[in-house]
């Protein structure tokens, strides 16, 4: 099946589309697997990819060599079995009554409750446990892990359930050499050798996220959650291809005098008579409202006028011939000067990840299939 065959989309009016490079993508998982060579790479698609589309990235990265799918919510493995995705899938929020729907799908467990949840669900054939080595958001702590693997390898041995995993989950693991890293790998040995010790022989142990696989020098792992780094979030220098590019058509082009304000509260007033084009994208749309931001326009840098709304923004074009129907660039990759993901996390006072996940549902995403594109994104 073509990767982006059948696709829906959404919001097809012409005002805006995310264009999403999935040989970028795919390239990503390529490049983590010459890092390290062997380890098998679980593609995190949780929160529709980062925003870049769960379906056809699940796709692209599972032709790309991944083996194993990692989402945060039990809807979110639902619909990638729904859409015929058979992958091995590992969910690590979900409620008790979630746990009767996840046909074929593994689950985190970090307590006694869940472990038992667990084995009385019929449809649950494997688990991983998951030990808190130091992040404190999830995990078992440290003084009920062996209760928990002991109470594991019971029932494992009466046939419940499989352990087919132990993971953790970094704090620093975007600093190379990180003080933290160490402890946490540290720590997660030890809870390894007690879950052995207990009895349990898990086929994988997983620890690092996509900077922290790049960062954190552990052999024994075979096993990498790699979600950012998919879609070029580059926080360790390792050469990664941002993979979305996000543009809009001016929708209208006017020229304002000197002294005039822009856009609510007139926070912006020409300095001189000027050019001022209107972007049909706004915070609804993930936009950032507030910033001080450029876009691109014919090829040059122009800052936006004034706030941004929930639907539109206005930008400065000064004495740039543009005209209705002129793309406007978002962001990119930077190829053509455009700014990226990461200047606008810059501009806001926050991550890539935020800007990714914040493009809303209406702006229509188009696929550039791999088969049939051998570059990034204009």
């Amino acid at each position: 099946m073509n990767l982006v065959e059948a696709l829906p989309q959404a919001g097809c009016d012409g005002l805006a589309e995310a264009v999403i490079d999935l040989a970028a993508i795919q390239a990503n998982v390529h490049r983590f697997q010459r890092v390290r060579p062997g380890l098998e790479v679980m593609a995190v698609v949780k929160a529709d990819a980062f925003g870049h589309g769960m379906i056809p990235v699940a796709r692209a990265v599972l032709a790309a060599g991944a083996t194993w799918l990692g989402v945060a919510r039990a809807e979110e493995a639902l619909q990638l079995r729904e859409a015929g995705i058979t992958a091995p899938i590992l969910v690590w929020l979900y409620g008790p009554d979630d746990l009767e729907l996840l046909q074929d799908v593994e689950v985190s467990i970090a307590g006694l409750a869940e472990l038992e949840q667990a084995a009385a669900a019929p449809n649950v054939r494997s688990v991983h446990l998951k030990l808190d080595t130091g992040m404190h958001r999830g995990g078992s702590s440290a003084d009920q892990w062996i209760e928990l693997t002991q109470t594991a390898a019971r029932l494992e041995s009466e046939g419940r359930f499989r352990v087919r995993g132990l993971w953790s989950h970094l704090s620093h693991g975007d600093e190379p050499s990180g003080v933290h890293n160490q402890q946490q790998l540290d720590i997660f040995r030890a809870g390894v050798v007690l879950a052995r010790r207990a009895g349990l022989d898990p086929e994988y142990l997983h620890l690092t996220n996509s900077a922290g696989t790049i960062t954190l020098d552990a052999p024994e792992l075979n096993l990498a959650r790699i979600g950012a780094g998919l879609f070029g979030i580059d926080e360790t220098g390792a050469g990664l291809q941002p993979a979305m590019r996000l543009s809009a058509s001016l929708l209208k082009v006017r020229r304002i005098r000197a002294g005039e304000g822009v856009s609510y509260g007139h926070d912006y007033v020409a300095e001189r008579d000027t050019t001022i084009g209107l972007v049909p994208l706004g915070y609804a749309d993930g936009i950032p409202r507030g910033v001080q931001a450029t876009v691109l326009v014919r090829g040059v840098r122009v800052p936006i006028a004034g706030r941004i709304a929930m639907d539109q923004f206005v930008v400065d074009l000064g004495d740039l011939p543009a005209t209705p129907g002129d793309e406007v660039v978002i962001f990119g990759n930077g190829s053509e000067g455009e700014p990226t993901a990461a200047d606008w996390a810059g501009w806001a006072g926050t991550i890539q990840h935020e800007i990714y996940c914040g493009i809303g549902a209406r702006v229509p995403r188009r696929y550039l299939d791999p088969a049939e594109n051998t570059g990034s994104p204009r």
